[in-house]
């Protein structure tokens, strides 16, 4: 399967279900809904672990680091099991297609990389990178009904994300094609051309053009809903966009110019943006670059009843029901 995977690594809010749609519109290429595979397996306790779970993920821990040593080639062994396990739902997941590359974006992906790249260290890279205050205020607007608090707290996108991404796309522990958000949507063809030569596919027009082709349908579940699905073509309204809604807003303002502060100058310029660009595009932001407040929609109004639900519900008599209710929210809202 190594031969035949495509991993589209970005952050949220960064074009990858854009981009994902492109690529799922060529004639190789399968783009099923984001698989979210690696994410738990990389936190099983070995390589990674989460600090709470509903089994004890301590005992876990000290378990993996006991067995793996254990097993006759190490951690290479255990890679292999891993690597068998994933590679057999990637090939169920191929067989439902005529296409010769399995396509695989899901976000998460950016926070777990190291491990990635040792289970599969010659598959093929591609790595979408945007303005990352643009993919920030956006994603607060998208997925948290614009409370900044709630976002910072469940998913700080310049902290997980930045550093993360720019470490992957130094080191380069496998072969990867990056491009950028900004450059994608100006230039579509040019850029698809180039990913498309670094990961050994021939150009074809339908990857532009990806609404009027068949595959470019492929990549829907988790992602953007509403922008990438109804353009059909990549589109340059979205940057300025955040400028606008960071301008009604004071608040959000503040905490998207703290967000910035905390990242690194050699981190944003990997992402292919200087801290300094960034900051005029800040200072330059006033009440009169505010845009009209935005249309509702479904989609719109299913995040603002989570965001809703995760803010106001508390401990009570309701129990178990209650819980529930808040894991769904924070799993959805992540």
């Amino acid at each position: 399967m190594e031969d035949r995977l495509i991993f589209l690594i970005g952050s949220p809010r960064s074009g990858t279900t854009m981009l994902a749609r492109m690529l799922g519109a060529h004639s190789e290429v399968h783009a099923p809904a984001e698989p979210h595979l690696m994410t738990g397996l990389a936190h099983l306790g070995y390589f990674a672990k989460v600090d709470a779970a509903p089994y004890d993920p301590i005992i876990t821990q000290v378990a993996l680091q006991a067995l793996v040593p254990a097993l006759p080639n190490g951690e290479q062994d255990y890679l292999d099991s891993l690597r068998a396990h994933t590679d057999d739902l990637y090939a169920k997941l191929l067989s439902a297609s005529d296409n010769r590359f399995l396509l695989d974006k899901t976000p998460a992906y950016a926070l777990v990389l190291d491990f990635i790249a040792k289970l599969y260290p010659h598959a093929r890279y591609v790595v979408i990178t945007r303005n990352p205050l643009a993919a920030w205020s956006s994603q607060v607007e998208s997925f948290f009904d614009d409370d900044p608090d709630a976002a910072e707290r469940l998913s700080p996108l310049l902290d997980r994300y930045v550093p993360a991404i720019a470490r992957f796309l130094r080191e380069r522990p496998a072969s990867l094609v990056h491009v950028r958000y900004e450059d994608l949507v100006q230039d579509p063809e040019a850029h698809l051309r180039r990913i498309a030569e670094g990961i050994g596919l021939p150009f074809e027009p339908g990857m532009v053009d990806y609404g009027s082709a068949g595959q470019g349908a492929a990549a829907r579940g988790l992602g953007d809903p509403v922008q990438a699905a109804q353009a059909g073509r990549a589109t340059t309204d979205s940057l300025e966009k955040w400028k606008q809604s960071l301008a009604t807003d004071p608040h959000k303002l503040e905490m998207g110019r703290a967000a910035l502060a905390r990242t690194l100058d050699e981190d944003l310029a990997t992402w292919g943006f200087s801290r300094a660009e960034l900051e005029a595009d800040l200072d330059a932001i006033t009440p009169e670059t505010a845009t009209k407040k935005r249309k509702s929609s479904r989609y719109a109004l299913e995040r603002r009843v989570l965001v809703t639900l995760r803010r106001n519900i508390h401990e009570n008599a309701f129990g178990r029901l209650v819980r529930k209710i808040r894991f769904y929210c924070d799993v959805l809202l992540r």
